[in-house]
């Protein structure tokens, strides 16, 4: 299947060419919870398959930049690492970095009274990682686990920052870090991705390079803005390519005049999801929409860590209906949340229905491929 690279040096495919079927099972949703651990079975230092294997993509990626030294040929090289994924394992070294008895409180802890929106409570019943750790010591274990492997992929983005100066393409190659999620790391009882709060939807966006100047610019980006910086970057930027697309530039907006009210969005439909989820996000204000469900709403001026939702307060009703419109301007989400479950329900009865769905799919992060000197996954 075409993946738009000319090359892949080291891919890491989705399972067995289908990925988590099971996700799929949405309307309704299970009504017997999984009982394997999506986080892994074991938990603390040590070394897994997805930790060699993001150590050989870095020294992969820093012989292939070696490779391009002295040519004057353009490149697009990307670089994936699966850190700071789960397995939470991570090497003693950068482990070390984090004791146990230093780590931050959790946020909004359900043991402590912290009451989940009935999305995230429908979403929980079916697979409710919190309660599925062995014990509170083990729950933070995977917190300083989760911190070693943001080290480890740091040392890994290291080693190809250094092949790039060691070969003198720095001055020439402009450098994009990103992520296409965040992790909750235990913050409301969740674990993982696959909901809208900002541990889940915000991702780092570091771009250096020749022209790019220090500091942080004030326009909220989307990932979609990749596509066009990455075309601008190899020179056809503004072509019929990009005209009808989505996104814009990241040269553009570092050069223009701070845009704070510029959208951001996000949707879900995947597994545990009882309804689609759609984030809009417009200057101060952060918006939840699930069809069938109530809404949430946070002012991100006066409480970053979305602490409490202003929803169900009559006085910011006109809020809430000024960013229901912005969605409306992006998509319909109850027509979106029709289609998407449409589709699945479509895929779960292409592999059998939804009994033989359940049993489809890698009962933890996608494997990483076999490396010389591992055992298959």
């Amino acid at each position: 299947m075409p993946t738009g690279f000319d090359r892949q040096h080291q891919p890491m495919h989705i399972y067995k060419g289908h990925g988590m079927v099971f996700g799929s099972i949405r309307d309704p949703l299970p009504e017997v919870p999984f009982e394997h651990r999506m986080i892994g079975e074991e938990v603390g230092p040590g070394e897994s398959s997805c930790n060699r294997y993001d150590r050989a993509t870095a020294e992969l990626a820093a012989s292939w930049l070696e490779g391009r030294a002295g040519s004057d040929q353009p490149w697009v090289l990307f670089i994936g690492f699966v850190a700071p994924h789960f397995p939470f394992v991570a090497p003693q070294e950068f482990f070390d970095l984090y004791p146990l008895d230093r780590l931050p409180p959790r946020k909004l802890d359900p043991r402590s009274g912290y009451r989940q929106h009935p999305w995230i409570e429908a979403q929980d019943r079916i697979w409710p990682h919190d309660t599925m750790f062995r014990n509170e010591d083990e729950r933070r274990l995977a917190v300083a686990a989760d911190f070693a492997l943001c080290s480890y992929v740091d040392a890994n983005v290291g080693v190809v920052l250094d092949a790039l100066d060691r070969t003198g393409l720095a001055a020439s190659t402009h450098v994009i870090y990103t992520s296409d999620h965040g992790d909750n790391v235990g913050a409301r009882g969740l674990w993982g991705k696959s909901n809208l709060y900002q541990e889940s939807v915000a991702v780092p966006m570091l771009m250096a390079g020749p022209g790019i100047g220090t500091g942080t610019i004030e326009t909220p980006v989307n990932l979609i803005d990749l596509y066009p910086t990455i075309l601008d970057t190899v020179g056809v930027a503004g072509s019929d390519t990009t005209a009808a697309r989505p996104g814009r530039s990241l040269f553009e907006i570092a050069a223009a005049p701070p845009e704070p009210e510029r959208v951001a969005f996000s949707e879900y439909h995947a597994f545990g999801a009882a309804s689609g989820a759609f984030m809009l996000r417009k200057g101060r204000w952060k918006y939840h929409c699930y069809p069938g469900f109530p809404p949430e709403l946070f002012d991100l001026q006066e409480d970053p860590e979305e602490t409490a939702d202003l929803a169900p307060r009559p006085e910011f009703a006109p809020v809430l209906d000024e960013m229901h419109g912005e969605l409306l301007r992006i998509c319909d989400p109850d027509a979106v949340d029709r289609e998407a479950k449409h589709a699945q329900a479509r895929l779960v009865e292409c592999f059998g229905g939804r009994d033989a769905a359940r049993r489809i799919g890698a009962p933890g992060a996608t494997p990483a491929p076999a490396l010389q000197g591992d055992s298959a996954p």
